[in-house]
Order: structure tokens, then sequence, then C-alpha cells
């Protein structure tokens, strides 16, 4: 009996040892992989020459959407900071000018947005093709688009700023509180054209750490300037709503100019100087042509949002803050999401340029996955947390209850619109411009906002149909274009 027990006790140490040795190694497996995925993200936020058409694709993606990523989420905290210090002013007429002047820059946005896209399509497939001095053309002829575009806008601002926000449907109140943010944040339009042109020039090369660093230093001066220039401090007097929107465009100009001294220096992988300066009206043709469909389907998405934000309007100022108050949630949730977008184009159109297409689209699918995940977690927070994260906006309990109800519906859509997003950039990286854009017209124009008016004024069922409309089209439209991509077309289009 003694000696069974021993032999007991010797084989219960041994197993106790044998779990004990296991544990050491899964600890040391587990800390060497956390140290690894620690060290891969100093990198991407430090940023560094990379080649992604080789290697690991995950690698690549995690590399280039990290940094784009945070630049995206720096991007929406820019709008969450503004509305955020403007609610503090309890003027619902204050927030609902904000959220008309937003609906209009957004078509300043759209042609950002679609000039950056051509200029990252571009760039990408030049640096996939080894071609440097050329994607620094490409850069400077992309940004002598911009400075046209924004002067144009710079115009209407000085001239017609409270004619804009009349032709929104903006009552006599409203103007009078709001007409000044109108009017500098059309006048500042150079800073956002600039700001979202040169970071999506970066992003075609793969330096999508300088890009972010740069609306690190816009979201810093923001937040800073906002609550001294909107509620005043010593001797600057307070000046309102029209104070977020000279800190906002200090900001961001801020950012413009870390931007230039990037690019003029030898640091990067494109470098412009005097050599490279010149107006080429070859690349400036090439560029009107692919960016044509990308302005083209973000103006077709953004005028939609105009008629969706005409349609909540017209049920009171309540109805219309808790939508705006919600719409930059959302967007601070999506844009970081555009990110992981911006990230699978890259790929793309660096891919594609290197020759290896069946790359490209493994690098889409693998994107789209993650941002499905990402963006689902974030839909079942937004169904239990919704009214918390409006009383951080608003104590008006008629705006909180709107600002939830639009969160709640218009996130269910958020599994199908993670993959589509991903799949809809990685369109416009190839340079297939006009599938989204077709994709767009028919989702937005012959879908969703026949939908929501049907549903919100014809039946009578107010905002939460208008909230339902956004989420049952962008899921359709999701799926539309995950099988339209699978088709495999684009791998063949030549920019």
């Amino acid at each position: 009996m003694i000696i069974f027990g021993c032999k007991d006790q010797i084989a219960s140490r041994k197993g106790f040892l044998d779990l004990f040795i296991f544990l050491i190694f899964q600890m040391k497996a587990f800390t060497t992989k956390a140290f690894s995925i620690f060290r891969l993200f100093k990198e991407a936020v430090k940023g560094s020459e990379q080649n992604f058409t080789e290697g690991s694709i995950n690698r690549a993606i995690f590399l280039l959407s990290i940094p784009m990523i945070l630049e995206m989420a720096m991007e929406s905290l820019l709008a969450v900071v503004d509305i955020f210090f403007i609610s503090k002013l309890n003027n619902n007429d204050a927030v609902t000018a904000v959220g008309l002047t937003e609906s209009v820059l957004a078509i300043v946005y759209s042609l950002a947005m679609g000039l950056g896209m051509a200029a990252t399509a571009m760039v990408a497939r030049r640096i996939g093709e080894k071609d440097q001095p050329g994607a620094a053309v490409a850069a400077v002829n992309a940004l002598y688009i911009g400075l046209i575009v924004s002067i144009v806008i710079t115009l209407a601002g000085i001239f017609f700023y409270d004619d804009v926000l009349r032709l929104m449907g903006a009552s006599e109140s409203v103007i009078s509180v709001g007409s000044g943010y109108t009017q500098w944040m059309l006048i500042g339009n150079i800073t956002i054209v600039a700001l979202f042109l040169v970071n999506a020039i970066f992003r075609g090369a793969g330096s999508a750490a300088i890009a972010m660093h740069s609306l690190w230093i816009a979201n810093i001066l923001n937040m800073i300037l906002d609550p001294i220039l909107i509620f005043g401090w010593g001797p600057i007097p307070a000046l309102g709503v029209e104070g977020a929107a000279i800190a906002t465009n200090i900001g961001r100009g801020a950012g413009v100019l870390y931007q230039l001294y990037y690019l003029s220096g030898e640091k990067g992988v494109i470098k412009i100087h005097k050599e490279n300066i010149k107006i080429d009206w070859g690349i400036i043709t090439r560029l009107l042509k692919v960016s044509a469909g990308n302005i083209g389907q973000f103006l077709i998405s953004t005028a939609s949002w105009l008629f969706m934000a005409r349609i909540i309007v017209t049920f009171g100022s309540a109805a219309f803050a808790g939508y705006q108050f919600a719409i930059r949630v959302i967007i601070f949730t999506i844009l970081p999401s555009w990110g992981m977008a911006n990230a699978a184009a890259t790929l793309v159109g660096q891919n594609l340029g290197a020759q290896k297409p069946e790359r490209a689209e493994q690098s889409v699918w693998k994107a789209g996955f993650l941002n499905m995940v990402f963006l689902g977690l974030i839909s079942i927070t937004f169904y239990f947390v919704s009214e918390p994260i409006m009383r951080i906006f608003s104590s008006n309990e008629e705006v909180i209850r709107y600002g939830a109800q639009c969160l709640k519906i218009v996130a269910f859509g958020y599994v199908f619109y993670g993959y589509g997003m991903v799949i809809v950039q990685s369109f416009n990286g190839a340079g297939d411009t006009k599938t989204p854009t077709i994709l767009n017209l028919f989702g937005y124009w012959l879908f969703q906002i026949p939908l929501a008016y049907l549903l919100a004024v014809q039946f009578g069922l107010g905002p939460s149909a208008v909230f339902w409309a956004i989420a049952i089209a962008e899921s359709v439209m999701a799926v539309v274009a995950i099988v339209i991509f699978r088709q495999g077309k684009w791998k063949g289009v030549k920019i």
C-alpha cells in the first residue's frame, strides 16, 4: 500500500510538473506573440517605407490599416468634438445650422475624396511599377486640380453663404445664429480639400503613418481652440458657433502645413521639387477621367444625404438635432472602417501595378472580413448603449429619443456595410470607378430616397422610417457589390 501510495504521489507530482511546464511554454508563446503584435503596431504608427506587393498579406493589411484607421478616427473626431462643444450652447438652432452646413460640406468632402481616390489609385499603381518619379508627377497635378476646386468653393462661401442655408430649408433664426459658421467653413474649404488630397497621396505611396500624423496635429489644435473660441477665455471673446469653424480651420490648416513640409523634404517616397512641379496635361486628363467616377459616386451618395436631411428637418428641430448627433457618432465609428477600406484600395493598386491580381483579390477578402467583424461589434454596442451615448450631447429627452433610435436602426446594416465598403474602395483602388458610381446611383436615388420618402412622409411613419431606409439600402448595396466584385472584371482596368 505504501509503495502504491508513493507511486501515486510521484505520478501526481509528475503530472503537475508537466502541466506547469506546459503553462510556462504557453505563457512564453503568448508573450512572444503579444510583443510581436506590439512591435508591428509601433512600426505601423511610426511609419516606414514598405513593399506591400510581397510577403504576408496579413502583415501588409495590418501595417497599412492601423495608421489609416487612426487617421480616419482623427478625421471623425474633428466633427464629434465640434458638435460636442456646440451642444453645450443649449441652442437647437445652432446645432441645426451646423448640421445643415455639414450636409453642404459633404459635397466638398465628395470632391476631395473623389479626387483623392483617383490620386491614391494612380500613385499606388506607379509605386507598384517601381516608378517613383511618375508617382510624384501624379501627386503634383492632383494638387493643382484640388486648388482650382477649392477656389471656386471659396468664392461661393464669400458671396452666397446665407443663401446656402436657405436652400437647405433653414429658418431665419437658424440663419441668424449659424450663417457665420457656414461662411467660415466654406471659405476655409481649402484646408479640407488639401488635407484629404495629400493624405490620399500618402496612402497611395504606402506612407499611411504620415497621413495619420497630420490629423493628430489638426485634432489637438481643434480640441484646444474649440472651447476657447466658442465660450471665450480671458481677452478672447465668446464667438459661439462661429468659433468652432475658426478652430477647425486653424487645426486643419496646421495639418496641411505639416503635409507640405513632408512632401518637400527628402524622407518620403513622394518627393516634390522644382523638377516635377510642371503641369502635365496628360496626367491631369487621366486624373480627371478616373476622379470623375469617384466624384460622381460620392456626389450621388452625398446628394442623397442632403435629401434625407431635408426629409428629417420637416419633422422639427428636435428630430433633426437627434439625427445630427447620431450621424456624427455613426461617422465616428464608420470612418475608422474606411481606414481598412483605404488599406485594401492601396493594396489593390500596388499589386495590380506589380502584375499580381490574385494577391490583390486575397487582400480585399481578408480586409473585408476584418472590417465586417469590427462593425458587427460596434452595432451590438449601439443596441445597448445608444441612449447613454446621446446623453453626452443633449439633455433634451425628445432629442435623445430620436438620436438613440437612429443609432439602433442604422447599426442593423453595419455587418453588410463593413464588407461592402471595402469592396467599393477596392473597385476605386483598381481604377474601376464606373461600377461603384452605377451602384450608388441605383442604390441611393432609385431605392433609398424613394423608400425613405414613401415610408416617412406618404405613410406617415416619421423619422424612424428614414433610419430604416438607410439601413436597408446600405445592406442591399453591399451584397450587390460583393456579387459584382467576384466576377473579377476590375483586374483588367488600366490607368
